[in-house]
């Protein structure tokens, strides 16, 4: 995938977001999904289901920073970055998430000022600081890392085939959950060179799941 294509289909998702929020609290969950407009996908929805409406949580902080790590911690941790570390770190017998997810380290970092985590725009501040007595610096400021891996090589590849079996438009209608026609049209922008490959993914792992269930 092209730099310039990522950061379009990234600009598009952002424009969008920002367009449909009503606050930055609404805004923070739709920047966290794939689909923007999931009840375009799912049949027989009306709303966009967002998985933690920060809403309802904004009257428990003074700042909308906490109530965003609260989301983090409740969704995006467990749901998507936790997982892929363990799987990582486990198979090369590595202890990594473990000491701070220690329940002490956890709830004393709740306690921290916000000023202690975010200082001039760079977020761990103060684990940095305690790093920095022990790690040379230009480990502790190297740029972040993604655990991004080359989805649309394999889907246009490798994957291709397995992919249009799951995606079969007939199969869609058939099982009566998700917008056929939505489903082909993503699909075939896939393959015309759209970065859309992990909304794909969303819906290839849906039905894979549902397929297994058979």
């Amino acid at each position: 995938l092209q730099p310039d294509q990522q950061i379009g289909e990234q600009l598009h998702k952002i424009a969008y977001a920002l367009q449909a929020s009503s606050s930055v609290y609404d805004l923070f969950p739709r920047l966290s999904q794939h689909w923007q407009q999931p009840e375009a996908l799912v049949l027989h929805t009306q709303t966009s289901a967002i998985a933690w409406p920060l809403t309802k949580l904004a009257p428990q902080f003074k700042q909308a920073e906490a109530a965003m790590m609260l989301f983090d911690t409740l969704n995006i941790l467990p749901d998507d970055v936790l997982c892929k570390v363990d799987r990582a770190a486990m198979g090369a017998s590595l202890e990594t998430r473990v000491p701070f997810l220690d329940h002490r380290v956890f709830e004393l970092a709740w306690r921290i000022p916000l000023e202690f985590k975010i200082r001039q725009g760079q977020g761990k501040w103060l684990v940095r600081q305690l790093l920095y007595k022990y790690v040379p610096a230009e480990l502790v400021n190297r740029p972040k890392q993604g655990f991004n891996v080359p989805l649309a090589t394999w889907l246009r590849g490798d994957l291709r085939a397995w992919a249009e079996a799951l995606l079969d438009k007939t199969l869609i209608q058939q099982q009566g959950y998700l917008n056929s026609e939505l489903v082909q049209k993503e699909w075939q922008q896939f393959l015309n060179g759209a970065a859309n490959q992990q909304r794909l993914w969303c819906i290839l792992m849906f039905q894979a799941w549902l397929a297994s269930q058979d």
